[in-house]
C-alpha cells in the first residue's frame, strides 16, 4: 500500500472507532462523501465531525453539527482547514502513524490480554482515566459487544494494571488508540504490550502528538501526515 492509501485507511479506521464510541452512548453519526458528522454532541474527547477526504470544505462539517452550545470539536484529518474564522481555536496537532504488518513485536512485560467483563472494563477505565470516575464512564460495557473493538490491558504479577490500549479493526487495518501507562510504568512497556496483543498480520494505524512520536518510532511506527483538532468557543 502506498502512503496515500494507508493514510486513507487510517482516517476511515479512526472514524469507525469514533462511530463505535458514539454508538455505545446511543448516538449515530452520518458518513457523508467528504466528512463524518454527528448532529448531537459526541461523548467526551470525541469529535463532532471528522474530515474523510483531503478536499473536504468547512461547509461539509458545519452543516452537520450542533453549534448551539460551546464545545463542538472538529478533527481535520488532513490539516487543510482553517476554522478560526468560524469561532474555533486549534486544540492540538498530531501525526497519523502506521506500522506495517509482519514486523516482530518487542518482548512484552506483564500479561497482556483482552478485557472481557464489565468489571474488568471498569477497572481498565479507571486506570486509563487516572482514577477520574467521571472520565472513566466514557467506556461503557456496550463496547465489549462490538466485534470490531478489542480493549486490552496489561497486568503485573500482583494483578495491578500496567497499562492498556484499544484495538479497532476495519477492512484493511487495525487501529491503535487510548494507549496509556499507569504509575511509574515505562511507556515502552505499554507499546510492547499493545503490539503483542494486536494481530501481527495486519497493519496498525493511529495518531500521536509530537511528544509521543519518539516512543511510536521506537515501536516501529512511521509518520503518514498531520492532523488538527479544533474546538469551538
Amino acid at each position: 500500500m502506498i502512503i496515500d492509501d494507508v493514510l486513507g485507511d487510517a482516517v476511515r479506521n479512526n472514524v469507525e472507532w469514533v462511530q463505535a464510541m458514539c454508538r455505545s452512548h446511543g448516538l449515530t453519526g452520518t458518513f457523508g462523501p467528504r466528512a463524518w458528522t454527528s448532529a448531537a454532541r459526541t461523548p467526551l474527547y470525541y469529535p463532532d465531525a471528522v474530515t474523510l477526504t483531503a478536499d473536504a470544505e468547512v461547509a461539509d462539517i458545519l452543516a452537520g453539527i450542533d453549534r448551539t452550545t460551546p464545545g463542538a470539536s472538529v478533527k481535520d484529518s488532513f490539516a487543510r482547514l482553517d476554522l478560526a474564522a468560524e469561532g474555533f481555536r486549534l486544540l492540538f496537532e498530531a501525526q497519523w502513524i502506521h506500522r506495517p504488518a509482519g514486523l516482530p513485536a518487542p518482548a512484552a512485560t506483564g500479561d497482556w490480554r483482552p478485557v472481557r467483563t464489565a468489571e474488568e472494563l471498569a477497572a481498565w477505565a479507571l486506570a486509563w482515566s487516572g482514577d477520574d470516575a467521571d472520565d472513566a464512564e466514557l467506556f461503557g460495557p456496550e463496547l465489549l459487544a462490538d466485534p470490531a473493538t478489542t480493549i486490552v490491558a496489561g497486568y503485573a504479577a500482583d494483578g495491578r494494571i500496567l497499562g492498556g490500549a484499544v484495538l479497532s479493526a476495519s477492512d484493511r487495518v487495525t487501529g491503535l488508540s487510548n494507549l496509556f501507562a499507569t504509575g511509574d510504568t515505562d511507556p515502552s512497556v505499554t507499546w510492547a504490550g499493545a503490539l503483542a496483543a494486536a494481530p501481527a498480520d495486519r497493519p496498525l494505524v493511529g495518531y500521536e502528538p509530537a511528544h509521543r512520536m519518539p516512543a511510536a518510532r521506537d515501536a516501529g511506527f512511521e509518520e503518514l501526515g498531520p492532523l488538527r483538532v479544533w474546538l469551538s468557543a
